[in-house]
């Protein structure tokens, strides 16, 4: 970089939602100049950041003019206008991760075909154009149907169970994907700097919610046998320099009933399943993002002890003003970590926050998640 991280460098994140307020919050720490681009003029980073630009994350010359006299541009989010990013590079601002990687992972089925060439594996798939041509899908029913663009937090995703289901399909550009048995969901962060160090943090396991396919709780570190650990995170470093991505980049896995591991999806970002790490771990997600960005050495991202990540989502039949019951109740139990996002109003299902809880006893940190879980409610 041409110029210190920690002196003037002018850095701008595409997105001002919860994941930008949290590397805010580490990069209060680097001292880093943070400028902010949201569509939304109450987002929550809008007065943590140097700057705040209220503008359309998809358009290119809000972009453009966005990144435009800034040092370095990264993303929260990965629905932004990749065109205006490339011109950003031609132009000399340094973008992390760049925006090839960007356009690929905007694509669930260029993602697919990537996982196919470079030998990742992943569940059986096919391309679909439109709704018609699932009446001669080669998968068979069961299967799961994926918009191509624009799916995130469980949007964008169908089960199709059988023919019936077929009339209530996407009709946009998808793919559809063989029905997996899975035994448990995994994930693996692992982060990439420019000179080529890559770090895995461990191995968590996730429980999502069913209805919204939200993830609402997770474990860290996982207690599957070590071999089956070590083939995850092989995995992600493999993902990481095929892509040769600079960031932080998530890894999402199913574990199969006969013990496979097939990659779900990626994010390139910091990401729902490694929140626990800012109280569970040596070095945050957050922290490794803007170590691998800045070019810095990898920290240690070994576990202290044992973490549980609550997703706090919005109440069914709340839309409105946010209110929150039970804080008090959760705060007074032992290794409780609060963290509220800052978003004023809530809806079913809307993430607003997560509790992180820690214990040198792993049952004891489950069972107390299960008690803040039931506790905490997000209401209006």
């Amino acid at each position: 970089m041409a110029k210190d991280f920690y002196g003037e460098l002018q850095l701008g994140i595409l997105g001002g939602g919860q994941l930008g307020r949290m590397l805010i919050q580490e990069a209060i720490n680097f001292n880093v100049n943070i400028h902010i681009l949201d569509p939304d003029k109450n987002a929550p980073c809008r007065n943590l950041c140097n700057r705040f630009v209220h503008g359309a994350l998809n358009d290119f010359d809000t972009v453009y003019a966005f990144g435009k006299g800034l040092d370095m541009v990264t993303i929260e989010i990965e629905k932004v206008n990749v065109d205006a990013l490339e011109k950003l590079e031609e132009e000399g601002v340094l973008v992390y991760p760049q925006s090839r990687i960007i356009r690929l992972i905007q694509d669930k089925g260029l993602q697919k075909q990537f996982f196919k060439q470079n030998d990742i594996p992943t569940a059986p798939f096919q391309l679909i154009s439109s709704k018609e041509s699932l009446a001669n899908a080669a998968i068979p029913l069961p299967y799961i149907q994926k918009l191509r663009r624009d799916g995130y937090d469980g949007k964008g995703v169908k089960k199709i169970i059988n023919e019936s289901d077929i009339q209530a399909a996407f009709e946009a550009p998808s793919l559809i994907e063989q029905w997996i048995d899975f035994e448990k969901e995994l994930a693996i962060i692992v982060s990439r700097n420019d000179d080529g160090e890559v770090a895995t943090f461990p191995c968590v396991e996730m429980e999502f919610n069913p209805e919204v396919n939200l993830v609402e709780f997770l474990i860290s570190p996982s207690t599957l046998p070590f071999e089956i650990q070590q083939r995850a995170e092989l995995l992600a470093k493999k993902i990481a320099e095929d892509l040769q991505i600079v960031g932080l980049l998530a890894v999402e896995l199913f574990l199969t009933r006969d013990g496979q591991l097939l990659v779900n999806e990626l994010a390139p970002r910091p990401h729902n399943s490694g929140h626990q790490s800012i109280e569970g771990n040596f070095t945050s997600q957050f922290a490794q993002h803007l170590r691998a960005i800045f070019n810095l050495p990898a920290g240690n991202t070994a576990t202290r002890t044992n973490a549980v990540m609550v997703n706090l989502l919005g109440e069914a039949g709340h839309d409105g003003l946010a209110r929150y019951e039970g804080i008090e109740e959760v705060l007074a139990m032992e290794g409780v970590y609060l963290h509220l996002y800052g978003k004023k109003y809530t809806k079913p299902f809307r993430k607003m926050g997560h509790v992180c809880i820690v214990n040198e006893d792993r049952e004891v940190a489950i069972n107390t998640a299960r008690e803040v879980q039931q506790t905490i409610k997000v209401i209006t």
